[in-house]
Formats: structure tokens, C-alpha cells, sequence
């Protein structure tokens, strides 16, 4: 099972990060956190680097449920989706497989829950 799940579409990279914030609306998602790698990197390593951000999407009644169920999943939330430029108007976007993440922990309830956020996650991806 791959810990991902990912798309390489063309657009601009600011285009494509829209895109990417209206499919996770449409699938009950909002973004917590916004990190600019690229800036990051700059600003802390003085390093050139891609275009890259890592959104922090979280569906917030999952959320609820997740975290009633096993009180320590906070450790994997949000949700982390990437938007990187691969090359001129070639972007991917990669979001997190719950399912993947989740196998070390046994909790049956918490195995429907990742199920249905890896399908909506899978399911933003696919429309790009």
C-alpha cells in the first residue's frame, strides 16, 4: 500500500493550490496550516529551492470522530496534501493514504474512519 496519493497535472502553481483548497472544500476539508517550504528553506538554510507547499487539510467531524476513538491520533493530524512544481506549468499533488499511516494503530473504529478520509482524499486527487 503506497502512503500516498498523487496526481501531476499542468497549470500554474498558484492555480493548481486553488484547485487543490475548492476539492478539499467540496469533500468537507479545510486548510489549517499553510507551509511555504520554498520560503522556509530561503529564509532558513539560505537554499534555492522548488516550488513547494504543504497544505494541512483537516475534515473536522472525522477529526472529532478520530479523536474520540484513540485520543493520541492528534500525533497525525491534519492531514498533509503537497503542491510541488516539478517542472514550468508541471505540478503534482500528493496527499497522505490514512489507511497507510494508520495501520500501526488497533482500533477498528479508527480503520472505518481512515477508510472513508483516504476515499475522500483519493477522491480530490482523481478530479485534478
Amino acid at each position: 500500500m503506497k502512503y500516498y496519493f498523487n496526481k501531476t497535472i499542468k497549470g500554474t502553481f498558484e492555480e493548481v493550490i486553488d484547485k487543490v483548497t475548492i476539492g478539499l472544500k467540496e469533500e468537507g476539508f479545510g486548510i489549517l496550516t499553510e507551509i511555504d517550504v520554498t520560503e522556509t528553506l530561503k529564509q532558513k538554510l539560505d537554499v534555492d529551492f522548488k516550488k513547494y507547499r504543504i497544505l494541512g487539510a483537516c475534515n473536522p467531524p472525522y477529526a472529532h470522530k478520530a479523536l474520540e476513538a484513540e485520543d493520541k491520533i492528534g500525533t497525525m493530524l491534519p492531514c498533509n496534501v503537497i503542491v510541488q512544481e516539478v517542472s514550468k506549468g508541471v505540478i503534482e499533488v500528493a496527499a497522505v493514504n490514512p489507511m497507510a499511516s494508520m495501520q500501526a494503530v488497533e482500533n477498528n473504529i479508527l480503520a472505518e474512519i481512515a477508510s472513508d478520509i483516504s476515499d475522500k482524499l483519493e477522491h480530490v486527487i482523481e478530479k485534478l
